[in-house]
């Protein structure tokens, strides 16, 4: 599976963005998909998945703010961030299969996008 996130920038806190997940070689609808971040500086940490059947997990610290949905016929998974603050800058990576939140692990990562957002 081949995965290539996009949507990331610069925003003002308070902003948002949407970042996307297109997939290649593998149908989003089958497996785990994620999406964790990385700061500078720190290690990777979990932000949010959507299982297979549906179910949705978030990170306490994007609750409420972030929201991770499927497409399935465009075969992509986005991220719509709202209220961001400037804690959220990282480098944001898309993941599919054997999600783990931590330590954070997955079988499949795509390239990252940078978030980064201004105070």
């Amino acid at each position: 599976v081949q995965l290539q996130a996009s949507g990331g920038g610069l925003v003002q806190a308070g902003g948002s963005l949407r970042l996307s997940c297109a997939a290649s070689g593998g149908t989003v609808s089958r497996y785990t998909m994620a999406w964790f971040r990385q700061a500078p500086g720190k290690e990777r940490e979990f932000v949010a998945a959507i299982r297979s059947v549906g179910t949705i997990h978030y990170a306490d610290s994007v609750k409420g703010r972030f929201t991770i949905s499927r497409q399935n016929a465009a075969n992509t998974v986005d991220l719509q961030m709202n209220n961001l603050k400037p804690e959220d800058t990282a480098v944001y990576y898309c993941a599919a299969g054997g999600i783990v939140e931590r330590p954070t692990k997955a079988d499949y990562w795509g390239l990252g996008t940078q978030v980064t957002v201004s105070s």
